[in-house]
């Protein structure tokens, strides 16, 4: 059996789907939706589990015994762990806590039980270790967070592999680099989106759309690749390695809107709007996947165009 936890949430929901379509016995852990759950295959069967409650967590897993799990719930926004840093670190590092006690509680009563457990990551972890003179970030970059999350990620990473080098536990660390698609909320391309399908409703000639830096620089990966990845390291990752997963190639921020112009058939005026300014922001988040090249036959196969083609259709029958 495969649990995930976190499957009410964006990267959560789409690997559910991915292994029930192709006939894996799949159980999603649930506990406060960040998408749409009528949304989600509704022949997954899903059940309550709340990561930061350790007795709950412990109890889900000895009566599922699950072969893989793949640990995906957290408060995966970085604005957020701003307001709230005690909360963010509770849950991704507590939650993470959670999951390897229960595991290792196992293991100590049935020694035949031996899960593999996928952690994700981020590439927020390395924060102030992006810079210019540096394209592709490899993995064994200094972990500089510059933001409660990213702390909250490094504890996370970290935790997975002191589990498995102190406990035998087949930990691996995914640092998940921009990943979009249908379903996301809350990251440049979705909220670019969600404005200009509202603003074209209005048939002007011209879209306005309210933005922040336009010049930083991001690598950002279809869901669909990324699940692919975790997957793929489920059964081809070193335990207690860490790999990054993330798109090939880089795009400037403002040149999204121009891919989004001819998509959308209209101009766009970019409006600043100091608002969505974060208080530190790195500049450029590339990162080096041989690793996860080397050991996975992992390639990247859907490109920018077609995930933003993908969303603004998903947003449009939602509108």
């Amino acid at each position: 059996m495969i649990f995930v936890t976190g499957a009410d949430g964006f990267i959560g929901s789409h690997l559910v789907e991915r292994c029930h379509w192709r006939g894996d016995e799949v159980l999603g852990g649930k506990y406060q939706p960040t998408v749409n759950v009528e949304e989600i295959d509704p022949q997954i069967k899903f059940v309550y589990c709340d990561v930061t409650d350790a007795s709950r967590v412990a109890a889900v897993l000895d009566e599922y015994r699950p072969d893989k799990i793949f640990h995906l719930a957290a408060q995966s926004y970085p604005t957020v762990s701003w307001d709230l840093p005690r909360e963010t670190m509770d849950t991704n590092a507590g939650g993470t806590i959670s999951i390897f006690e229960a595991v290792k509680l196992l293991k100590a009563k049935d020694l035949s039980y031996d899960p593999v457990v996928v952690v994700a990551c981020s590439s927020a972890e390395y924060g102030a270790s992006f810079s210019d003179e540096i394209d592709q970030i490899a993995e064994d970059a200094a972990l500089l967070p510059l933001s409660p999350y990213g702390v909250s990620k490094v504890a996370q990473d970290l935790l997975a592999y002191q589990y498995c080098t102190n406990d035998s536990i087949r930990a691996i660390r995914a640092r998940i680099f921009n990943t979009t698609g249908p379903r996301k909320t809350g990251d440049v391309c979705s909220d670019f989106i969600r404005r200009l399908v509202a603003a074209e409703r209005s048939l002007t000639d011209e879209l306005e759309l309210s933005v922040g830096n336009l010049d930083s620089t991001r690598a950002i990966l279809d869901v669909q690749d990324t699940i692919n990845a975790l997957d793929l390291l489920s059964s081809g990752g070193r335990p207690g390695g860490v790999y990054n997963i993330c798109s090939a190639s880089c795009v400037r921020i403002g040149d999204i809107i121009g891919i989004l112009e001819s998509i959308f058939g209209r101009s766009i005026r970019p409006v600043a709007n100091e608002a969505l300014l974060r208080p530190s922001d790195e500049q450029r988040i590339f990162g080096s996947t041989t690793r996860l090249t080397t050991d996975t036959t992992w390639r990247q196969s859907v490109s920018l165009r077609d995930t933003l083609s993908a969303m603004v259709a998903y947003w449009r029958s939602r509108g």
